[in-house]
């Protein structure tokens, strides 16, 4: 098939994106996948749209292509460009064009109306393309449940419509919610409206990598408001496949690397687990269900135990707990109020002026270690109940020790 631009379904870029940005170590020869020939069309649709980013470092494997993005001085997600590339078919875009002239009077119109019009704009061209009444159909329908259009029943007969405009949020709102809000590609459509202005905003921790997974946050979210099941289709660290039935019940979102999470109700298993959503390939709906409120307060009752994304412990215990102790010196009470800020489920008790101890009870103790070893030239005591987790630690600490040859 002959290279183009523009992509029917959205998948086909995404584990392409996913590796030029977020790793970018890979050279043509080891993206195994797909063909070469995938990957010289994918590579070249995303130069067409992220070419200001993309960048070339030649290794012994050969040319790695990867993208460059300083995400602190972006204020628009340019990922966000990818999902305004989607294709369409010739019959498409014309009857999309003359739909809107017909409807840009307000004038309710037949289906039978539309389609005597319709032949009117075709009957100017020398070799006119066809559109039956089936076809018709399927795009007023399409175009109701998009809110383009709307309907409504006289009689027996059916009339359809433009929909009003939407009234547009302050640009200022759209500009801030589309950069840290979940799906805010949506934001990006309605900024594409609006006349550009001043840009006010700038974003010390901007995870612009969402924007590749916002198809499937869209359909839990989907999910969510209907009370509905869904089968995933997940991809592990190893690439194999497996499909889970879950009823989606929350969406996580980590504040040191912007990954998100699904938190859902395994039917298999009946408990409520995390799934990182950049590992879902697909998912499909299914029945609905009476449990999600029911559920939803179980999810937050096991917060008061969840550091991160965890509801299980690894070690086996029905729950871990960490204690450590730290002190600090004269002028560094910000340290206590930093202890108090990030505690989440845990506890901090001042113990003097200079001394503050932490601790905590939770599924997976195991969460807290990039966040403790913040506080490491301060600590003076630390105890797991997990002996295995606290020999890890200390031997992660020797090790560093020995690397700095302290």
């Amino acid at each position: 098939m002959a290279y183009t631009e523009l992509v029917k379904n959205f998948n086909r870029i995404r584990d392409y994106m996913r590796e030029f940005y977020i790793y970018g170590f890979k050279s043509r020869d080891e993206y195994t996948k797909k063909s070469a020939r995938s990957y010289d069309d994918e590579r070249r649709r995303l130069a067409s749209w992220l070419g200001e980013y993309m960048q070339f470092r030649q290794t012994t494997e050969g040319k790695n292509v990867f993208l460059s993005i300083d995400s602190r001085m972006l204020h628009h997600n340019p990922l966000y460009k990818a999902w305004k590339t989607k294709s369409f078919t010739d019959g498409d875009i014309t009857l999309h064009f003359i739909l809107m002239d017909i409807f840009a009077t307000g004038e309710a119109l037949t289906v039978s109306d539309i389609s005597e019009r319709i032949d009117d704009y075709l009957a100017a061209f020398a070799k006119p393309r066809l559109f039956d009444e089936s076809t018709i159909r399927k795009k007023l329908k399409e175009y109701v449940g998009e809110g383009l259009l709307e309907k409504k029943k006289q009689g027996k007969t059916m009339y359809y419509r433009k929909a009003p405009d939407l009234a547009f949020y302050d640009t200022d709102v759209l500009d801030f919610f589309s950069e840290i809000a979940p799906c805010g590609v949506i934001g990006s459509f309605l900024l594409d409206k609006r006349k550009r202005q001043k840009e006010n905003f700038a974003f010390k921790h901007h995870y612009i990598t969402g924007a590749i997974d916002s198809e499937i946050v869209s359909q839990l979210f989907q999910a969510m408001h209907e009370n509905r099941m869904v089968c995933m289709r997940v991809v592990n660290r190893k690439e194999n496949v497996s499909e889970i039935k879950v009823l989606p019940l929350q969406i996580f979102i980590s504040v040191q690397n912007g990954r998100q999470y699904v938190m859902a109700y395994e039917q298999k298993h009946k408990r409520i687990s995390s799934f990182r959503i950049d590992n879902i390939v697909k998912i499909t709906p299914g029945n609905t269900s009476d449990r999600l409120e029911e559920l939803r307060g179980q999810l937050e009752k096991m917060k008061s135990h969840m550091w991160g994304v965890s509801t299980q412990s690894r070690s086996g215990m029905r729950m871990e707990t960490v204690t450590f102790t730290i002190r600090y010196g004269y002028g560094e009470q910000h340290i206590h109020q930093r202890l108090e800020r990030e505690k989440r489920c845990g506890h901090v008790e001042k113990i003097d002026d200079h001394t503050s101890r932490f601790y905590a009870e939770v599924y997976d103790a195991s969460e807290l270690i990039p966040w403790i070893r913040t506080f490491l030239c301060r600590i003076t005591e630390i105890h797991f109940s997990n002996a295995v987790l606290e020999a890890q630690f200390r031997r992660d600490i020797e090790n560093m020790y020995r690397l700095y040859e302290v």
